[in-house]
């Protein structure tokens, strides 16, 4: 049975090791070799969610089965490696609130991981008075932003990998 909770620093190596495993293994159905490992560079742990209290962990008997977040900050996605960071706070009467650093642990996928991060970030975000939810998809995980109502905005990449722009009316 899957369970959720808010992140704590504590849980930033255990993040950091599913991060690692669901880019290289549940993106290399859809990306080359190369583009997995550029992935790395801009795709991973941001502490920043945790801090603001809006990363969340999901759980599957003690294991973590994934993890995932929203933030009410500008920054797209990306890790606390990734440059162009902007901790500029939206409005949510004009902007989206972002979905961030999705991530399910490849032993983990199709047991509702990520459809059950969505419905905590949307609950959230809708709370704080935000009307609409954006996210920069990857290949790997567009099939499921779709079946949860996100409709693409626009494609783009990032060193050659692509991304898809979502957005979602909530």
């Amino acid at each position: 049975m899957l369970t959720h909770r808010l992140a704590t620093p504590a849980d930033e190596a255990a993040l950091s090791a599913v991060m690692t495993l669901a880019i290289d293994r549940l993106q290399s159905t859809f990306l080359t070799p190369e583009q997995v490992q550029t992935s790395h560079a801009f795709m991973g742990l941001d502490s920043r969610l945790i801090a603001d209290g809006t990363y969340f962990v999901i759980e599957d008997g003690g294991d973590i089965a994934g993890c995932g977040g929203w933030s009410r900050r500008a920054t797209a996605y990306g890790g606390n490696h990734s440059a162009g960071r902007n901790d500029r706070l939206l409005d949510p009467a004009s902007e989206p609130a972002r979905v961030r650093a999705m991530y399910t642990h490849p032993d983990h996928v199709r047991k509702g991981v990520g459809t059950m991060i969505l419905s905590l970030c949307e609950a959230a975000a809708k709370a704080e008075g935000f009307a609409a939810l954006e996210l920069s998809g990857t290949m790997a995980g567009v099939p499921l932003y779709h079946s949860f109502g996100f409709e693409g905005v626009r494609p783009f990449e990032d060193s050659g990998v692509p991304m898809l722009l979502m957005r979602k009316a909530i």
